[in-house]
């Protein structure tokens, strides 16, 4: 039986944090434990420091733990960054915010001219379409202490907005991991594959300070 990690709000660490991923590990990861296990499981910026990097000209993906059924980041956005319109490759992902806001606009597949590669197994989409069609089905606010953002294999496309003042950070873990999701570019009628990279690996910087 593996020992029960401290996880008081004022004090978990982010190895505290991790441990209990791994622990949760033992048996079957559904979106409901996931989300119960992070609600209890606070981190506030102050131990997220070393994953925490800004940057004007873009938004930053810090890794902060991976392994073949997890991925942990943290996500730092200055005012008015966005992602582009996304899947998530049918996996498993949540969100919470510790510190500022963001805005999680969702999508739905309407139609597109590529229909064939629409729900491929593992996949929700293979890309290539120049018809695409998707209606906005709402936007979810995820600020510090409210609130959690998930994605399944029925809620999958969505763009995650800072539409706040200040920095954001989010903190956000997916499984199983991923290296790559569609994006889509509506203004230009495509979609593809788009690769993800890291700006930070465990602390350690990957991309060039400038």
């Amino acid at each position: 039986m593996p020992q029960s990690v401290d996880t008081h709000p004022l004090r978990t660490t982010v190895e505290d944090f991790v441990a209990g991923l791994r622990e949760l590990e033992n048996e079957l990861i559904t979106k409901e434990r996931i989300a119960s296990y992070m609600a209890a499981t606070v981190l506030r910026p102050e131990p997220l420091a070393r994953y925490t990097h800004w940057r004007d000209s873009f938004y930053t993906r810090n890794l902060i733990y991976r392994d073949e059924l997890f991925e942990v980041m943290t996500i730092c956005w200055s005012p008015g960054q966005k992602t582009a319109i996304h899947t998530h490759n049918g996996q498993l992902g949540w969100m919470t915010v510790p510190q500022g806001e963001v805005s999680t606009h969702e999508y739905r597949h309407v139609r597109c001219n590529a229909p064939e590669n629409q729900n491929v197994i593992g996949l929700d989409c293979l890309g290539g379409a120049t018809e695409i069609e998707l209606a906005r089905t709402g936007t979810v606010t995820c600020a510090e202490g409210s609130g959690l953002v998930t994605v399944d294999k029925l809620h999958t496309i969505h763009q995650i907005e800072n539409t706040g003042a200040t920095g954001c950070i989010s903190l956000h873990v997916y499984s199983r991991p991923f290296d790559s999701c569609i994006a889509f570019d509506l203004e230009k009628q495509r979609c593809y594959r788009r690769s993800l990279s890291y700006f930070s690996r465990e602390g350690v910087l990957l991309q060039p300070e400038g």
